[in-house]
């Protein structure tokens, strides 16, 4: 998923509102593309995310002629520097989530995304000094509770949880900085990302380790689909970002960890622990609270 910036004109339009709703549907159903890759290891699933993710974004690029703005980027090493931070965020943040999939914890990817942009407000609070609200505090105190629920239980941190939360709302925040299109950003990052991507794989290869065009032909169908996986819905939410109030952005992006809530109960039978079942809720709470506010503002 990606962070919402504000959109030039602050309203909101239809196509913005199809725009978003098509990718959050579409990380909604991830889970499901990425199960059917749980027998293959992370690091080789990232590798092909990379690598096929920059035709999509090139040729996108392309279309929109907006490729001299990378070229400056590439041009620039404080571009390149601070793409390189985000690359690594981002990296880090798709390798827990394909892990946790396959692993069988799918709640806990919900978790991580659901309190992600609470996370995001402890952070502007943090590191911009901004204030909080009464709300606002109220909200991240019910997290809390949340997440020592699920400690008590696991006799651990929610590591999977956090660990999405922490990568994706430092990507969010570094991405922020990046001055560059939101297009060209991720096609900056899978370029800085592919040499790694592209050695892992010859070096899989060469140990006789890869599914890509070995025999399995749906293998090599997932495999070779990842980059349309991974680009088209980053594509269509930047675009539909730029289209809407960051408010309506804010309260859209509850689509996917709901979709991926319901997934990982209905259809991969995950177990609702009796800790999950008080966390949730103190979760969901949270975010109407957190989100009350904005829809009073409207």
């Amino acid at each position: 998923m990606a962070d919402a910036s504000l959109p030039a004109e602050n309203k909101d339009s239809l196509n913005g509102f199809l725009f978003a709703l098509s990718a959050y549907l579409l990380w909604g159903f991830l889970p499901i593309y990425m199960k059917a890759l749980a027998h293959i290891s992370p690091a080789e699933v990232i590798a092909h995310r990379i690598l096929w993710s920059i035709p999509v974004a090139g040729l996108l690029l392309i279309v929109l002629k907006r490729t001299d703005d990378l070229k400056r980027a590439i041009r620039n090493p404080r571009m390149l520097g601070m793409a390189a931070v985000t690359a690594t965020l981002i990296s880090v943040n798709w390798g827990i989530y394909v892990w946790a999939i396959g692993a069988g914890h799918a709640l806990d990817t919900a978790i991580g995304y659901f309190i992600n942009p609470l996370f995001s407000i402890l952070l502007g609070a943090i590191l911009l000094k901004e204030k909080l609200q009464r709300a606002q505090i109220a909200a991240l105190a019910l997290v809390v509770l949340a997440v020592v629920i699920l400690t008590v239980e696991a006799g651990r941190l929610p590591i999977v949880a956090l660990a999405l939360t922490f990568s994706w709302g430092f990507y969010a925040f570094f991405r922020k900085t990046l001055p560059i299109g939101p297009n060209q950003g991720f096609l900056l990052e899978v370029l800085l990302l592919s040499p790694f991507a592209l050695g892992y794989l010859v070096y899989l290869n060469i140990q006789g380790g890869g599914h890509f065009m070995t025999g399995n032909t749906m293998d090599t169908v997932l495999l070779a689909s990842a980059g349309f996986v991974t680009a088209v819905p980053l594509i269509l939410y930047a675009n539909g970002a730029k289209l809407l109030r960051l408010s309506t952005i804010g309260i859209m992006q509850y689509i996917a960890p709901s979709m991926i809530f319901i997934t990982a109960v209905f259809v991969f039978k995950e177990p609702f622990s009796p800790a999950k079942a008080i966390a949730f809720p103190l979760i969901w709470v949270a975010l109407i609270i957190y989100t009350l506010p904005m829809l009073k503002r409207r």
